[in-house]
C-alpha cells in the first residue's frame, strides 16, 4: 500500500497504529495476521513491513475517528474531529465513503 510522506513517516516511527482505506474490494482481503508493505510516495520508494493485528469496519469516517484516540491515527491532540474528516475527504469522497464503509487497519511493525 502507498503512504504518503508524513503518514509514512509516522508509521515507520511506530506512533500511526491504525491506518485508514476504504472498505473496498481490495481491503476486504485484508485479514489479522497478513504482512503489509507500505511505500512512500516519493523518490525513495522507502518501504516497512507492517502486521495487521486487527480490523474495524465502520460505515463512516466520523465513526471511525470517534472510536479511537487521534493519537492512533499519528494525530496531534489538537486536531478537531471536522480536521480529520476534511483530511480523509481530501483523498476519498464522500460517494466512496458512503457506497463501502471505511476501514481501520490496526497495525504492528514486523
Amino acid at each position: 500500500m502507498h503512504l504518503f510522506a508524513g503518514p509514512f513517516n509516522l508509521v515507520k516511527s511506530g506512533k500511526k497504529t491504525i491506518e485508514i482505506r476504504i472498505y473496498d474490494a481490495k481491503r476486504r482481503k485484508v485479514k489479522v495476521g497478513d504482512t503489509i508493505i507500505f511505500e512512500e510516495l516519493s523518490p525513495s520508494g522507502r518501504t516497512v513491513k507492517c502486521r495487521v493485528v486487527g480490523l474495524s469496519i465502520f460505515k463512516s469516517f466520523r465513526d471511525l475517528f470517534i472510536a479511537f484516540d487521534k493519537s492512533k491515527f499519528g494525530h496531534p491532540k489538537s486536531i478537531t474531529l471536522a480536521e480529520q474528516l476534511g483530511r480523509m475527504h481530501s483523498i476519498y469522497t464522500k460517494k466512496e465513503e458512503a457506497k463501502d464503509g471505511v476501514l481501520g487497519i490496526h497495525i504492528k511493525l514486523a
